[in-house]
């Protein structure tokens, strides 16, 4: 990455802030429970509690982001499962818009996710996003999720930044209080991480409507840089 960027860095995570969470909802809320109904010969309303079990149990952990774990948890390939549904894969409104500009304008970007190294990998193929990014990077081989502080102090000890000056934009609130906990200063969310779903109307955090709102947000910040 170049170093030599006055502007700063702005940190997207993917899915629900870059991509639409439509596509996520779909393979973990209505793909699997059939499949695991499948595989383990129960009704459609046992495997929906089942599985509801196992995310309330492992939510917001490392395992809750592994396509391996999951694997072997409910005996079904989720990676390939994943990948059986990739044309589902959308990114989200004004996302090119937003990434040509920052692009354009030097501001170095980041792609931090909790997507597990080989979702990050088909995502990104699927997309074509990568050429975008100084820095990739997933939990899985950071070794915390982002909603702890741990992943934000490595993040910071492999790739350097300035936390007082950054920007970080996510979908979920308890990634963004880690990211608050360690110092990043400018935070925001998404009013609608899922096109499937309403958007939000209450949240902790400031939320882009659209994602082309952060560039106003953006050149504000540059004009009181300039008389400050």
């Amino acid at each position: 990455m170049s170093n030599h960027s006055k502007k700063p860095t702005i940190i997207f995570d993917m899915d629900g802030t870059l991509l639409d969470l439509a596509y996520d909802d779909f393979i973990w809320n209505h793909l699997l429970p059939i499949r695991y109904a499948e595989t383990h010969q129960c009704t459609i309303e046992q495997s929906k509690n089942t599985l509801y079990d196992f995310y309330q149990e492992h939510n917001h952990t490392l395992n809750w982001y592994s396509s391996r774990f999951w694997t072997a948890k409910v005996g079904v390939d989720v990676l390939a499962m994943q990948i059986e549904y990739k044309d589902k894969v959308k990114k989200r409104e004004g996302c090119l818009e937003l990434l040509n500009y920052l692009k354009d304008n030097d501001y170095p970007i980041w792609l931090a996710t909790n997507a597990d190294a080989a979702g990050l990998k088909f995502k990104l193929e699927k997309t074509h996003l990568a050429k975008y990014f100084d820095v990739i990077v997933s939990s899985e081989t950071i070794g915390h999720a982002k909603e702890f502080i741990q992943f934000w102090e490595i993040l910071a000890k492999q790739h350097p930044f300035d936390a007082e000056t950054s920007y970080f934009i996510d979908d979920t609130e308890k990634v963004l209080s880690g990211a608050k906990k360690f110092g990043i200063k400018n935070l925001f969310s998404i009013a609608q991480p899922s096109s499937d779903n309403a958007p939000r109307t209450e949240f902790a955090y400031p939320m882009l409507n659209n994602l082309t709102d952060l560039i106003e947000h953006l050149e504000q910040a540059e004009e009181r840089e300039k008389y400050a």
